[in-house]
């Protein structure tokens, strides 16, 4: 479908470090993309305990709305994503009953194997579908149930981030498809809460607002959101509210032997399913079954990203400041192959130290010991790498087809030496970009809910006709077949 008339949309997309309001405009089978403002989201430590700032993010998206009017730009929609498994509880006078809690909170340490004592692990995998890790919703709010909770008792509704913000804009409750595949609570099969899971953690299904799928139009923004914009008559589109989803449909893939690599704070890698793929072996390898934007299945592993390398960042800046590009140039021109560490061990979850938790696991694996700042980003770019391949080999075992083609999307996309080291360790073409793909992901749903785009191939050609794609080829397999096993050798199970 040619869209000849320009027609925009604006995109909140909310990182686990910081979000961004774009302006998307869909005209003549081609996106165009404007940053209408960016913003931290740090997380809150009060007391020991790490919490999103709800009404933070609510005034950043009101702000950039009042830009967008300020600006004299026509939007028809707006559409919110975030990261995933994090929620608010609200009470039965539509209030939120405190601050969210950050899942880097330590207080869900252990908690699967808490847990595993009402529902066994493997009984648990087979109902959902999900990777076990400590933070899922699940074990969330198992945990608030163990702790005795004061506001557990008086929960109405249990709101994933997405939802929560697009209900503080338009007064109504809904609960996105995407974004509650994360919380280890869906059945895949039949997209639908399990009833027995919320009975362990003694909810039910009135605790949720009413699952609706990407593309659906929650409602207009409130008076009191017009009164403070000055916007009246806009739509609010539940988009596909987990930003891997978005960023997933904007893979600029031509066909389907392709994996798929949304590279962030976290690393999310996978291939899109038909239908849910749940057996013996990806519980094995606790990969995870996530919905779609398109009602497909993203079977997907996640893997520590970027998170290693912007801790290590703020440690360093406390001396001088530095950019990533430094940091990249630092590592480039350092030693290769001197050490390694496995991104997803639980010692880099939140440390105290970033540097000093990866100088400790290279100690105690009998590795040199890296002390620069280019010799600890290389460490860290090298056994990304390493773990991609890994976790790339596990995907072409459980695919139906052959993976041809890694591609690397969001801002990891612009790392040009990481995406170098990564076509050398699979011995694959890489192909990076768009590095704004969950943005484009939600203009584009938004565009489908307009009734302007169809399907997910139309989509995908329009990022294609958007954007330039990179494509690095690999050169020193080789070399990089050669240090794999120094990899496996140092490489911890978790």
């Amino acid at each position: 479908m040619s869209v000849e008339n320009s027609v925009s949309f604006l995109a909140i997309d909310l990182g686990a470090s910081s979000g961004r309001a774009m302006l998307g405009t869909i005209s003549n089978d081609k996106l165009e993309l404007k940053e209408i403002r960016r913003f931290p989201n740090p997380i809150m430590e009060v007391n020991d305990r790490l919490y999103w700032d709800l009404f933070y993010l609510y005034n950043q998206i009101i702000v950039a709305l009042q830009e967008v009017k300020s600006h004299s730009l026509n939007i028809t929609s707006i559409g919110i994503d975030t990261w995933g498994v994090d929620f608010v509880c609200f009470g039965k006078d539509g209030e939120p009953l405190r601050m969210p809690y950050s899942y880097r909170d330590p207080r869900t340490f252990g908690a699967p194997d808490r847990f595993f004592t009402k529902i066994p692990k493997e009984e648990l995998y087979k109902k959902t579908g999900i990777q076990i890790m400590n933070f899922n919703s699940l074990f969330q709010l198992d945990t608030l149930l163990r702790d005795n909770s004061s506001i557990y008792p008086v929960i109405d509704k249990v709101l994933f981030m997405p939802d929560a913000l697009s209900y503080l804009l338009t007064g109504k409750m809904v609960t996105e498809y995407t974004i509650a595949s994360t919380s280890q609570m869906i059945n895949p099969h039949s997209n639908k809460f399990d009833i027995s899971l919320l009975e362990a953690i003694q909810l039910s299904g009135d605790h949720f607002a009413p699952i609706v799928f990407a593309g659906h139009k929650i409602g207009n923004i409130s008076s009191s959101v017009q009164h403070l914009t000055g916007l009246q008559d806009l739509s609010v589109i539940a988009v596909a509210g987990h930003d891997t989803a978005s960023a997933v449909l904007a893979t600029p893939a031509e066909d389907k032997n392709f994996a798929y690599l949304s590279s962030g704070t976290w690393s999310l890698m996978g291939i899109e399913s038909d239908r849910p793929v749940i057996n013996d072996e990806t519980f094995a390898l606790n990969f995870t079954n996530e919905g779609g934007a398109d009602g497909s299945t993203r079977l997907l592993k996640n893997i520590c990203g970027m998170w290693l390398i912007e801790q290590c960042k703020k440690e360093w800046e406390n001396k001088q400041p530095v950019s990533y590009q430094e940091i990249v140039t630092a590592a480039e021109q350092s030693v290769p192959f001197r050490c390694f560490i496995n991104p997803d061990s639980p010692c880099f979850a939140a440390p105290g130290s970033m540097i000093t938790a990866i100088q400790a696991y290279c100690k105690e694996t009998a590795q040199y010991i890296p002390q620069t700042m280019g010799e600890i980003a290389r460490c860290i770019y090298e056994s990304l790498a390493f773990r991609y391949r890994q976790v790339l080999a596990n995907l072409q075992q459980l695919a139906e087809f052959p993976i041809h083609t890694l591609h690397i999307i969001g801002g990891g996309a612009q790392n040009k030496l990481l995406n170098t080291f990564t076509a050398d360790a699979i011995g694959k073409p890489v192909q990076a970009g768009p590095s704004e793909a969950t943005a484009i992901g939600n203009i584009l749903l938004q565009g489908k809910a307009a009734g302007i785009v169809d399907s997910k191939e139309e989509m995908r050609q329009i990022v294609r006709n958007s954007i330039n794609i990179e494509t690095f080829n690999p050169e020193n397999t080789a070399q990089w077949n050669n240090h794999y096993s120094d990899y496996l050798a140092v490489y911890r199970e978790i």
